[in-house]
């Protein structure tokens, strides 16, 4: 008899296949130590080993484009931190211990210097883990952390999967993927909805999923179906994921203009937005250029560096998010590596306090970028929470030459109080990924909190609802870049709210356009009222798919 296991839905689809889970974690290395005089042989040896995996890393980012190679970035700069390298070294000439040893408790006590820290950047303990297998692997000769390849389709069942695991997983033998922790922003959510995997995570009872057992996962219902009929398997083979193509023009079923978006990362990025035929970016995360360096780039560097996007969208929109630094994107030359706590501290435009000659260099690269190219340039900053900070940075735009200055709403604060904000602010983007994890105080990849960490929350749609309503109060448009957006079933709730614009992975722009299709607005605004009638998150979900359920099943969601 079948039994079905619940977690969070994080990327639509449905598979059936055969389990494979994830081999066994590189064994913890014996506490041995060497003679002083193989010190300098045992620190060469560690050397090596770390720059293998970092260049490894590196090859592998470098060969992939969008939010896969920036992943791959970050884990490649764990494993170059001198931090963790000098305390290695440090443990080996002072203690004497064999080089595998050394960095498995080197890096096992910069993981719990990080993990109090909070989220964002409690996330990069499990990078530095990640770091620390494949550096002992690498010392040891043993396999080094990666997804299973058994020579057949099958669905993956983890606790979590490294980022470095999930920016390689190949979609064509990965049919499924089902974690027992994470959530629904968490790195796995985010790649495996921007490859097309169906995937859930937070799934009670995936710890018992055993190797060859047969599966059917929902991911767009948030289910693991364990002994499935014969029925119900070719019931989940026939649902194939219809490969659809977006026209380019996002409307509901009456004509009402939902510009469709996508968040890109780098040039590469930019060209896969055009080739699934974008209106445009709602969000440029302009991160790419500053990240893994000790210096600032320079204005010349960066204006080269924008140009690559804009150039791919001439004559369309392209919002440009001025540098986010700051949490889990330190960077030397405009934050502090000893916050107490760096999710809640100088991040975004906060760093423009102490550091305003930096916005004003990126903001100079930006309208220089934006005049050599013929594409609509909007300007927003990330972490507005108060009007000041609107106006301030509405100023410097303008200074610049730039008109089109918005701000993004990841601050509650910021939500409930829209109305002075779009007094200054020329338009909005709401980033759900940090709006839910601040209303709701929930860190997002934590399994437990999985129910907490999804933008379907009452309270978080609430917020999306006050900021258009204060954005509309000025005639200022609102759109949303975070994961919510390019949630199928979500979507016509969000432009039942107010939402005008939806920015996301590029791969997610058919399906929210074609549902998006088949609704009127009138509808839309309905749906927007069952989800903020619903007492949490999995009943409002599960509302909205119930009103939507002649479309989903049609379109095969």
């Amino acid at each position: 008899m079948s039994t079905t296991l619940t977690g969070a839905p994080v990327s639509p689809g449905r598979a059936a296949g055969v389990v494979v889970t994830m081999p066994a974690p590189v064994p913890e290395p014996p506490a041995e130590t060497i003679d002083a005089s193989a010190a300098d042989d045992a620190v060469s040896r560690l050397g090596a080993a770390t720059s293998a995996v970092r260049d490894r890393l590196a090859a592998q980012a470098a060969q992939a484009t969008g939010t896969a190679a920036d992943v791959l970035a970050v884990t490649a700069a764990m494993a170059a931190d001198p931090t963790l390298a000098r305390d290695a070294e440090r443990r080996v000439r002072e203690g004497s211990l064999t080089p595998g040893r050394a960095v498995w408790d080197a890096a096992n006590a910069l993981a719990a210097q990080l993990e109090p820290l909070g989220p964002p950047l409690s996330e990069r303990a499990r990078d530095v883990r990640d770091v620390r297998d494949r550096i002992v692997a690498e010392l040891t000769g043993v396999r080094p952390p990666g997804v299973p390849s058994p020579g057949h389709p099958f669905v993956l069942v983890a606790e979590d999967l490294a980022p470095a695991d999930t920016a390689t997983l190949d979609p064509e033998a990965v049919v499924a993927i089902a974690t027992s922790a994470g959530g629904p922003t968490s790195h796995t959510a985010i790649l495996a909805r921007a490859l097309g995997i169906p995937a859930v995570v937070a799934v009670r009872g995936a710890d018992e999923l055993a190797d060859g057992e047969t599966v059917v996962v929902d991911g767009g219902a948030g289910t693991v179906l364990r002994d499935p009929s014969e029925a119900e398997v070719a019931a989940a083979r026939d649902a194939v994921r219809v490969e659809r193509e977006f026209d380019g023009h996002g409307r509901t079923a009456d004509g009402h203009r939902v510009e469709l978006l996508a968040n890109v990362a780098d040039p590469q990025a930019a060209q896969a937005a055009v080739a699934a035929h974008a209106e445009g970016v709602g969000l440029f995360r302009t991160e790419f250029c500053f990240l893994g360096r000790d210096v600032e780039p320079s204005v010349e560097e960066q204006v080269a560096a924008y140009r690559g996007v804009l150039s791919a969208f001439g004559g369309r929109k392209v919002v440009v998010r001025t540098l986010d630094a700051g949490a889990d994107k330190p960077l030397p030359f405009v934050t502090a590596d000893d916050e107490p706590n760096p999710a809640l501290g100088v991040r975004g435009l906060r760093t423009a306090v102490a550091h305003p000659e930096v916005l004003d260099r990126q903001l100079e690269a930006i309208a220089r970028a934006a005049a050599a190219e013929s594409a609509d340039v909007w300007v927003m900053a990330p972490m507005v929470a108060t009007t000041d900070e609107a106006r301030s940075f509405v100023a410097a735009c303008e200074a610049h030459g730039l008109g089109r200055a918005g701000a993004m709403i990841e601050v509650p604060a910021a939500a409930l109080r829209s109305r002075w904000v779009f007094e200054h602010a020329t338009f909005g983007s709401i980033g759900t990924n940090d709006l839910t994890q601040y209303a709701m105080a929930a860190d997002r990849l934590l399994g437990d909190l999985a129910t907490l960490s999804t933008s379907w929350q009452p309270a978080v749609l609430e917020l999306v609802r006050a900021t258009c309503e204060g954005a509309h109060a000025h005639g200022r448009p609102v759109g949303v870049c975070g994961e919510a957006a390019a949630d199928a079933v979500l979507a016509p709730v969000l432009v039942g709210l107010g939402v005008r614009s939806l920015s996301m992975t590029p791969r997610a722009l058919a399906d929210v356009a074609a549902v998006l299709a088949e609704v009127s607005f009138a509808r839309c605004r309905d749906l927007a009222r069952v989800a903020l009638e619903q007492p949490d998150a999995d009943a409002a979900r599960a509302a909205v798919r119930r009103e939507l359920s002649d479309v989903l099943e049609a379109l095969v969601l």
